[in-house]
């Protein structure tokens, strides 16, 4: 009895202070509001918004995960014997860092489930990153107000890429140190400078002796705090801006229509991650991935065949077995065009183009007006078209980076196959675009067809004259809205050969951008209500969420 009254009490305190302590915060700050704000906070509902989830849910396995790794590996590149576990390689000069993946692997208690959800997880979450931009780009949502936002993404790609690298190039094995010593080639390859550089990250000539210590303390503090930081400000802006939505009845560029913070998007999205965490711990428990003891310790004057990095950078490998042998030496430098463009200048100038892409079409439209309802790929046609043709651009490169590997496989000569995708490296992206292209106007033109004469039923019905002819149905609300709800931009009018060049290529960019298009015959009403659904919330309206 004396014990449930002592509980009590301290149940009691604990509440006490609780309540003051959020009096005292409240009073020095808009707690209630910014807590009830949130709360309300409306989320759509749709699984392509899920993609960003999955993504923040990756990273955080990868950060509990790789606290866990750090408490046991040791990045040091001195030559220790090995007197491990694994039999096949004791007696084995090897580096410390390699000693400790393996007994990480072998030896700690479930080390090799949490390094295999390491790398799972990190597969999955430049995946899911890689999977949400281009969600992003295909629907448009990238546009004003949410420039900033697709900056950030895009960095936050990018540093993913650097960290996965750092990641598997840390073990000390035959493959890790045959990428490194691949990216000691890129960064020689840079004119000038690049020769310097490499001394100085590697503390010397190939392989150095300081590279992985910097690489670990950059693999563990210094790209996951800058991640960490441009999530969070990443968050803070989709709550600001509000999150996009698909056209629907209700559903307008005013408004944002769905469910609540608390509780239906909150326990969607405790479902998600535990969904997400048992994924990675199943693939981490039941798939093996890069098995180090398999490859044996690095060694500088060797190298094996088959060896590819992860896939998110396997389209520099590709285009590194592509690019033709070629050199130029100039003023006693050596230009190694053949390292050089396929492993610095294309990236550079990829990353460059994703980048600036939001001003781009912003400057062919002159468009100023916040946009918060997705665009359908099929309404852009030259916008989906470009999107599929570096989608086929990058899977031809990632293929090629595995040429030697899909020759042995179906015995065909390296040779043979390396100038196919040569080929297929220009041709494919091309063809894609155009064929992209045609399906969207296509499409296009079924949907006015729908919108003129219904749906078909499979009804034949003959009429009193003898004829025959199919019964349609017209359709219903919801997909009439989707129809209706689009955004199609005017292209721009020629201003005559007497304007500045500038104006006169914007607009022959702007017409190629946007002169096809297939309008539906809509009447005056409805294309009054569609500009009502479409206006700016900025200009007028006022913005809701419900």
């Amino acid at each position: 009895m004396l014990t449930r009254r002592r509980k009590a009490r301290l149940e009691a305190k604990a509440r006490q202070a609780a309540f003051q302590a959020y009096v005292v915060a409240d009073r020095r700050a808009p707690v209630s509001e910014l807590a009830g704000q949130l709360l309300r906070k409306a989320f759509p509902d749709h699984w392509s918004f899920l993609l960003g989830e999955i993504a923040l849910y990756g990273f955080v396995i990868l950060v509990l995960t790789g606290s866990y790794l750090t408490l046991f590996f040791d990045p040091s590149l001195a030559e220790v014997t090995y007197h491990g576990s694994y039999e096949p390689l004791r007696g084995l000069l090897v580096t410390k860092a390699f000693e400790s993946t393996l007994h990480v692997s072998f030896d700690v208690r479930g080390g090799l489930l949490i390094r295999q959800m390491h790398h799972w997880a990190a597969l999955v979450f430049v995946a899911a990153i890689g999977v949400h931009m281009l969600r992003i780009f295909f629907t448009g949502a990238f546009r004003r107000p949410r420039e900033l936002n697709w900056v950030i993404g895009l960095t936050l790609f990018l540093l993913a890429l650097l960290e996965g690298f750092g990641g598997y190039s840390l073990p000390g094995d035959l493959l890790s140190g045959t990428g490194l010593r691949t990216a000691n080639t890129i960064v020689m390859s840079i004119p000038v400078v690049g020769t310097y550089l490499a001394f100085f990250l590697w503390g010397g000539s190939y392989p150095g002796t300081v590279l992985n210590q910097r690489l670990y303390i950059v693999h563990v503090l210094f790209v996951p705090g800058l991640m960490i930081g441009l999530i969070a400000v990443h968050l803070i802006l989709v709550v600001y801006l509000k999150h996009t939505q698909w056209a629907a009845p209700g559903r307008t560029n005013r408004n944002v229509v769905g469910h609540t913070m608390v509780p239906s998007f909150a326990a969607r999205s405790v479902g998600l991650s535990l969904m997400v965490f048992g994924s990675t711990a199943l693939l981490g428990g039941v798939a093996q991935i890069n098995p180090v003891w398999n490859y044996g310790p690095y060694v500088p004057d060797q190298v094996s065949t088959g060896a590819q990095p992860d896939w998110y950078v396997g389209f520099l490998e590709g285009a590194l077995r592509l690019m033709p042998p070629l050199e130029t030496n100039v003023a006693g430098h050596t230009f190694m065009w053949n390292v050089l463009l396929p492993a610095v200048v294309l990236p550079a100038l990829l990353f460059m183009g994703l980048y600036l892409y939001p001003f781009f079409e912003r400057w062919l439209t002159g468009d100023l007006v916040e946009h918060h309802l997705c665009d359908r790929p099929r309404d852009r046609p030259v916008r989906t078209g470009l999107g599929v043709a570096g989608i086929v651009f990058y899977a031809v490169l990632l293929l090629a980076g595995g040429n030697d590997v899909i020759a042995y496989l179906f015995d065909v000569s390296v040779n043979v196959l390396t100038w196919v995708f040569r080929v297929a490296v220009i041709v494919g992206p091309i063809m894609a675009y155009l064929l992209t292209r045609r399906v969207c106007l296509a499409l296009q033109l079924h949907e006015r067809q729908l919108y003129r004469h219904g749906e078909e039923t499979g009804v034949v019905r003959q009429d009193l004259a003898g004829g025959m002819g199919e019964r349609h149905v017209g359709l219903d609300r919801e997909r009439r809205y989707r129809l209706l709800a689009r955004e199609i931009p005017r292209p721009m009018k020629h201003p005559g050969p007497q304007a500045p060049l500038r104006r006169r290529l914007r607009a022959s960019l702007s017409s190629w951008y946007y002169r096809d298009r297939v309008e539906l015959p809509t009447t005056a009403e409805e294309r009054l209500q569609i500009t009502g659904r479409t206006a700016d919330p900025v200009s007028g309206g006022v913005d809701t969420e419900r």
